[in-house]
């Protein structure tokens, strides 16, 4: 009797897109990228009129935070696992509303393409909105409220 041998794993073109597969990284995003881009982001957000003020209430050292973030979103972006924090558990305290998420991914959204190709951008903003999506659901949740996901399922 023969072995039976697992059929080999079929892939389609969906599964090998670093913007449907959050496990592949895009071949143009590496350290450099992410850190360029927290920091260009970090710089508007922090003189932003609506985001601003909760932003500098809840960090008091900006260069530890910028490298956490950064780790965060390397852990993301490249599957590094340098990142071992709980994200969710700051921003569940934090006064946010809807259009708090909304103004943190225009911001980061326009930083993003301006910085990079339209593909690279398009990587980094697939996951943002994501991760909008996960934070202000968990938010409504600990509030009581269901809210569905805003921004994920927007056409980028």
């Amino acid at each position: 009797m023969a072995a039976l041998r697992p059929a080999p794993i079929q892939t389609s073109p969906m599964s090998e897109n670093p913007l449907t597969n959050p496990n592949i990284a895009h071949p143009a995003v590496d350290d450099a990228a992410i850190s360029l881009l927290i920091r260009t982001f970090y710089e508007r957000a922090r003189a932003d009129e609506l985001i601003g003020p909760i932003f500098e209430k809840a960090v008091s050292d900006w260069d530890e935070h910028i490298g956490k973030i950064s780790d965060f979103w390397s852990n993301i972006m490249l599957r590094t696992s340098r990142y071992d924090g709980r994200p969710m558990r700051p921003h569940l305290i934090l006064p946010l509303e809807g259009a708090h998420f909304d103004r943190w991914l225009a911001l980061f959204e326009a930083t993003a393409r301006e910085l990079f190709a339209p593909d690279v951008a398009d990587a980094f903003i697939v996951r943002a909105r994501r991760i909008a999506d996960s934070f202000e659901m968990a938010i409504g949740t600990q509030r009581g409220e269901m809210r569905p996901p805003r921004h994920s399922l927007r056409p980028l």
